[in-house]
């Protein structure tokens, strides 16, 4: 029987905006931050972490009228990996590590039915030069996130540090991805399926950057590799409830 905390009904939401901004690391330090049965999704040796910003609007179960729902940013930190199910499908998706919103509502409800781990921020949104500037911060005025990005230019290309040779090779780590995988402390999964009604990201520019989990352990002193932005707006959104997964096939 699946617990309160493993996303136990179907949840939806509306996304006026997505800014997404993937990070290439060596395999090896993101291995620290995977699970045993999980494996890293991976790229000419290197392994992904994004840090995705999202406008959402009227998060609710589903049935739920609009009106009853959650409006909150987020600014979620997820790895992209892979889980093989006992059937042998090897199923696409992401770790997320951390979730952090402006809500004191969504922090609640999040880390009730969620291993999604949110902590509360205070978020200031600037315009800059025609770009847009994300500054989240904890209550102790500590900075968790200071992002400038421009999606204005249509003719933006991918950074030049980007280890993708083009846009369609960077589009598989542009997400969404279909699913999460939250451990469990038995060895299995919490595996939430997620789908859209559409998704046509675009490339932005990112002007700076500043990510507090980067001078975290085990990430410190790692430099990281700007690999992808890219942009997506008005976004309906569905989650399934979670499911049980032993990987591998384990009984």
């Amino acid at each position: 029987m699946i617990s309160l905390r493993q996303h136990p009904f179907p949840v939806v939401a509306h996304f006026d905006r997505v800014v997404a901004v993937s990070f290439a690391f060596p395999v090896e330090i993101l291995k620290e931050m995977v699970p045993t049965g999980l494996e890293l999704d991976v790229y000419e040796g290197l392994g992904f972490l994004t840090v995705a910003m999202v406008w959402t609007r009227g998060l609710r179960p589903a049935g739920f009228p609009a009106f009853l729902g959650q409006d909150f940013f987020l600014a979620g930190y997820r790895i992209f990996t892979r889980l093989e199910d006992e059937s042998g499908r090897r199923l696409r998706g992401l770790k997320i590590i951390r979730s952090e919103t402006d809500k004191k509502g969504m922090v609640k409800s999040g880390n009730l039915m969620t291993g999604y781990n949110y902590r509360l921020v205070k978020v200031r949104l600037e315009n800059e030069n025609g770009g847009t500037r994300v500054v989240s911060t904890l209550p102790d005025g500590e900075v968790t996130l200071d992002l400038c990005f421009d999606d204005t230019n249509p003719d933006t290309t991918l950074p030049v540090s980007s280890p993708f040779p083009d846009w369609r090779t960077a589009r598989r780590f542009a997400g969404p991805m279909p699913f999460t995988f939250s451990p469990q402390a038995d060895g299995s999964f919490v595996v939430v399926e997620g789908s859209r009604e559409t998704w046509k990201p675009r490339p932005v520019e990112v002007r700076s950057w500043q990510v507090g989990l980067f001078d975290e352990t085990p990430l410190r002193g790692v430099t990281p590799i700007l690999a992808n932005a890219f942009v997506v707006e008005n976004v309906d959104y569905r989650w399934e409830r979670g499911r049980i997964v032993n990987p591998g096939g384990k009984p």
